[in-house]
């Protein structure tokens, strides 16, 4: 059971270190069709959790290498806002972290869970996932537990937004066939015109995925890229 890993540099963030609050295997309450790891039932709670002391005793051991690196990532096999001790976490490793960056990696749903929502506007950097404005769309690409009112959670989101001091990056995957078109596109420069983020990563798939699913060519990425005008576009690259 790893629970550290890297440093790597990460394509958005710089150098990382990452948590994984899900070690022993995926925990999510969603069911991407891009997932890189298994198909797997969606829940709403982990059911195997690792302890706030044993996180802090593996990251303590990195800082005393004296490990170079910048952020601090929290991220999980599955979502890490699903990990029940979070503002502990987030709290102890402020203590212990000196001039290093918090950073989560999420789906989004956190902003929905009024507790989560106060605990990431401890963060210094909050990345939320949004693959689609439209319900239809966004119950076929992230398979989601069907509580989760997108329409809410986008909401919240700008909410969110509006009390944190650090920086919200969004994030979008592309997936063939399902949300790389103008209508969603258009649909979802509204969404981030009213969440008003940083920027907005969009990519596509590049890990083998969970299900029968299909990257885009860059040529389009780039051709969606420009119906976002509400907010800066990155396009990461592996290289």
């Amino acid at each position: 059971m790893k629970i550290l890993f890297g440093p790597i540099n990460s394509r958005r963030f710089g150098r990382s270190l990452g948590i994984d609050l899900s070690p022993s295997k995926k925990q999510c309450n969603f069911d991407c069709v891009y997932c890189e790891l298994e198909a797997q039932k969606p829940q709403e709670k982990q059911d195997e959790i690792v302890s706030v002391e044993e996180i802090i005793l593996e990251v303590q051991g990195a800082l005393e290498k004296n490990v170079p690196f910048d952020f601090l990532t929290l991220t999980a096999n599955g979502e890490p806002s699903l990990y029940p001790h979070l503002d502990e976490l987030i709290s102890s490793l402020r203590k212990i972290a000196k001039d290093k960056k918090l950073l989560i990696l999420s789906n989004g749903t956190v902003v929905l869970d009024q507790d989560k929502f106060n605990t990431l506007l401890k963060l210094d950097v909050v990345k939320f996932s949004l693959d689609s404005a439209i319900s239809k769309t966004f119950y076929r690409i992230d398979r989601a537990l069907k509580n989760i009112n997108l329409e809410k959670m986008i909401e919240k989101m700008a909410e969110f937004k509006t009390q944190f001091k650090g920086d919200l990056v969004m994030e979008i995957l592309v997936v063939k066939d399902l949300n790389d078109n103008e209508e969603e596109f258009i649909a979802l420069n509204q969404a981030l015109a009213k969440i008003a983020p940083l920027r907005v990563d969009l990519s596509t798939i590049d890990r083998p995925p969970a299900y029968a699913v299909k990257k885009i060519s860059e040529e389009r990425l780039l051709e969606l890229s420009k119906l976002i005008t509400s907010t800066p576009v990155l396009l990461p690259k592996r290289h």
